[in-house]
């Protein structure tokens, strides 16, 4: 019998099975809805524990296989469990990942929207850094004010330094 995935994938060793959920579809990492979609479609026409039922030997491969399609497909078609599966923090074994599987999806959507800002410039960057230490801290709050002798400070240190 054919293994049913390609030998590459994200190297992830998530899933009740052990194997990598790209792998087993015979996908890529970066496979879009509609490729990984095919690839279900695919496998589960060719693993269906029906199609086997003749053969009593290999209709137990072949349940133990579109179980194993199955599960990976239910995870990688869900935008945010993919999202915990590549980061490492999938557990098809723990039915409470809905809540943090939502999150996901929350944090994925925010991470989109910032990707869509314009990036702040190394000239931005250096006049609030400038704005920091200069204590015109501005709209970002504190360290606008002036002590009470009149002098500002020029240089700021990570501990404070015993008065002599």
């Amino acid at each position: 019998m054919d293994t049913g995935g390609g030998g590459g994938g994200s190297g992830n060793a998530s899933g009740a099975s052990g194997c990598c959920y790209y792998a087993l579809l015979g996908i890529r990492k970066n496979a879009s809805a509609t490729d990984i979609r095919a690839a279900y479609r695919r496998l589960a026409l060719k693993w269906h524990p029906d199609r086997w039922a003749s053969d009593p030997g290999a209709a137990g491969e072949a349940k133990r296989r579109f179980q194993r399609i199955q599960e990976a497909y239910s995870v990688l078609s869900d935008k945010g469990k993919r999202a915990m599966y590549d980061a490492g923090l999938f557990d098809p074994l723990d039915d409470d990942d809905q809540d943090f599987s939502n999150f996901m999806q929350e944090m994925l959507v925010m991470m989109d929207n910032v990707k869509n800002e314009k990036p702040d410039t190394l000239e931005d960057l250096q006049k609030m850094l400038e704005d920091i230490v200069s204590g015109d801290g501005g709209s970002r709050g504190g360290g606008g004010r002036v002590p009470s002798d009149g002098t500002r400070r020029t240089r700021v240190s990570p501990y404070p330094q015993p008065r002599r």
